[in-house]
This record gives C-alpha cells, sequence and structure tokens, in this order.
C-alpha cells in the first residue's frame, strides 16, 4: 500500500508542476522523473514501491484498451491521412536515427582514450 501512495504522490506533484510550468512537459514524466530521482538519492526506499510497480507493470496492457478504441473509432481519419502519417514516421525517425549517429561521433571523438 505504500508504495502505490509513493507513485501517486509523485504523479500528484508532477502534474502539479506541470500545470504551474503551463504543461511543457507531461506532469507524469515530471512525476516519474521525481519518483526516480527520490529513488536514487533513497529518499524512497526500492523495496516499498516494487509490490505496486509490478503489479501495475502486469496490468499494463489495460491501460492502452482506451487508446486502442480510440484508434478504432477514428479509423476513417487514420485511413484519409496515411500517407502523410507515414511520411512523418519515416521522416522524423531518419532525422532523430541520423541527429543522434552525428551527436555520438561527435561525443566519440572528443574522449580521451583509456589505457
Amino acid at each position: 500500500m505504500t508504495g502505490i501512495f509513493w507513485i501517486l504522490l509523485f504523479w500528484l506533484i508532477g502534474n502539479g508542476l506541470s500545470r504551474l510550468t503551463g504543461g511543457v512537459v507531461s506532469g507524469n514524466v515530471i512525476g516519474m522523473m521525481l519518483l526516480f530521482g527520490a529513488l536514487c538519492l533513497r529518499w524512497v526506499k526500492a523495496e516499498t514501491v516494487r509490490p505496486a510497480a509490478r503489479f501495475l507493470l502486469g496490468a499494463m496492457a489495460l491501460f492502452f484498451v482506451p487508446y486502442g478504441v480510440g484508434l478504432m473509432d477514428s479509423f476513417g481519419v487514420i485511413v484519409e491521412n496515411l500517407w502523410a502519417i507515414v511520411v512523418s514516421g519515416i521522416l522524423s525517425t531518419a532525422i532523430v536515427l541520423g541527429l543522434c549517429g552525428r551527436i555520438f561521433q561527435r561525443l566519440n571523438r572528443h574522449k580521451k582514450p583509456t589505457a
């Protein structure tokens, strides 16, 4: 029960911070980053969060049901814009892959070899 409390507390804090900052970053992401930080700093013990996290991960498929229903409901719109979706997906993937490769190469060049 304590694990659910910590997860929900950080989720609530993250959503509050997201609203205060204008919602640029999702409150869920902020909350999980804060929880990760609290776990790393050992403010929250991993043993207390682990059972709740395992339960939520086990039930994760249920969390995607509303999104699947939304996709089925929007099937006509998706079919009408399929080429735009496919092209933007391919282009964005290629751009991210290229940028990550360039950044890696640039960082790897500046790395000093260790003996």
